[in-house]
């Protein structure tokens, strides 16, 4: 049987909406949308969309990291961002984070429940 490990931010969120910031299966890490809000801190991480996306990176980075995963092993991501005039400055961030592991990714416009937020990533992992 393939075993399952949930890893939790501790993000009140996760407890109202009932969800996990990442979950590993056998193999394989699904981390859910991330923004760039430090954890640690609980406050969000700037009000541009470059600093947010790098944030939000590094949030995937901590989930993937307590599952025995890291950045080379994301092999798609899901860039959702609140307006299209930002995608620059994330991809920028994406391109940054992510250089030569190039993970398959799509870029969307979306609406986020907190105005404050730019960028919400999520990221598909495959460990050996």
């Amino acid at each position: 049987m393939t075993s399952r490990e949930n890893f939790s931010s501790g993000v009140k969120f996760e407890g109202i909406v009932g969800y996990s910031r990442a979950v590993k299966f056998g193999n394989q890490i699904f981390v859910s949308g991330t923004t760039g809000v430090d954890y640690e801190a609980g406050t969000d991480s700037g009000s541009d969309a470059f600093s947010q996306t790098r944030k939000a990176i590094q949030n995937i980075s901590l989930a993937l990291s307590k599952l025995g995963a890291s950045l080379s092993d994301v092999v798609r991501t899901r860039v959702f961002i609140r307006a299209d005039v930002d995608w620059h400055d994330v991809a920028k961030a994406h391109q940054e984070a992510f250089g030569s592991v190039l993970p398959a990714s799509t870029m969307l416009t979306a609406g986020f429940l907190d105005p404050r937020i730019l960028v919400e990533i999520e990221a598909d992992a495959v460990t050996a």
